[in-house]
């Protein structure tokens, strides 16, 4: 179902008209529903902080994808983007599959398509494709295995040496897994454009300034920015080092959503977001994971709208990728 159907089958006009009762309680709400509707809400480290807190699973995209596979709930509520929604959906197409904001995109998903892999396979005949789990369905379906920046170079190192790899659609991981793996796979060049705002001056300056703090960066961000890196790793990956390690101080080169978390689990350490080249703002927030809102979540809940809908041929091509990267990255915690 489109946006713009799902708007036209709620009992009012559009989300703009709808008015959430004053004194409402939308912790107590969205309870009460989850649990009349045998419902659960996945999130993403990256949603606000209220959200992560009413969530019944909090993660990042490898634990959200084993969490949508295992759940017996009858609707995923998931509080993420629009690529995150379609994989839960590719997984569980007999359950009800809603996105709090449709419009929950993503500008590295939208910088790759399936009919731009295809082109890329006429290319390189003998590659396979791995892509990232930050794409959309019709990229899966044209893949030979899905990864994320969790197991990615565990499966990339499971590979034959000597296989092509085609890898979709970050550059900046991919450039990362060929020098962590040894391997020379064909990039796609797309990024995440929350890390490529990085800025490896302004983050220098707060290194002087933060001269115990460790600097730990997620590896969609620039070259330049890994390599001044005390450690590189997934999201899920830089929360346990932050609450692991013995240093006081951290400087956080990924979306600053994780710092929620990272600070309800280690609550005595310093944690400082990276900065970006946007001088206006000392931020390095996703405006996508920022659409859902606790609003839109309890309507989301209460319509059941909107709802993930995928073609059938579609989810079944992108299945097997994605369950091959679940099988290949069982013994990954």
């Amino acid at each position: 179902m489109t946006f713009e159907k799902a708007l036209e089958a709620l009992p009012v006009k559009g989300y703009l008209d709808i008015e959430i009762p004053k004194g409402t309680d939308l912790v107590a709400e969205i309870d009460r529903m989850r649990k009349e509707k045998n419902a659960i809400i996945l999130a993403h480290y990256y949603q606000t902080g209220d959200i992560q807190d009413v969530s019944d699973f909090l993660g990042d995209s490898l634990q959200l994808a084993r969490a949508a596979e295992k759940t017996d709930a009858d609707m995923i509520v998931f509080c993420g983007v629009h690529f995150m929604a379609e994989t839960a959906k590719i997984l569980n197409p007999t359950k009800k599959v809603v996105l709090p904001d449709l419009l929950a995109g993503c500008t590295l998903a939208d910088s790759c398509s399936g009919e731009g892999i295809r082109e890329m396979r006429k290319q390189h005949p003998n590659a396979m494709v791995s892509s990232y789990i930050n794409c959309d369905s019709s990229v899966k379906a044209e893949s030979d295995v899905i990864v994320t920046s969790s197991n990615a170079q565990h499966i990339i190192n499971a590979l034959p040496k000597d296989q092509e790899i085609i890898f979709a659609p970050d550059k900046n991981l991919g450039r990362y897994i060929n020098q962590v793996t040894g391997r020379n796979m064909i990039l796609w060049d797309g990024s995440c454009y929350v890390h490529m705002a990085f800025s490896l001056e302004r983050i220098g300056q707060q290194m002087l300034d933060h001269p115990k703090a460790k600097l730990i960066a997620h590896p969609e961000s620039q070259k330049p920015v890994l390599q001044i890196a005390d450690h590189v790793g997934s999201t899920a990956d830089l929360l346990n080092y932050v609450v692991e390690d013995d240093a006081e101080e951290f400087i956080v080169a990924t979306e600053e959503g994780i710092l929620h978390e990272m600070r309800k689990r280690a609550p005595h350490k310093t944690l400082i977001p990276a900065l970006t080249d946007d001088k206006s703002c000392n931020c390095s927030e996703c405006k996508f994971m920022k659409l859902s809102t606790m609003e839109k979540l309890y309507l989301c809940m209460k319509y059941e709208l909107p709802e993930i809908q995928l073609d059938e041929e579609v989810r079944l091509k992108a299945l097997r990728p994605i369950n091959r990267m679940l099988e290949m990255s069982k013994q990954i915690k």
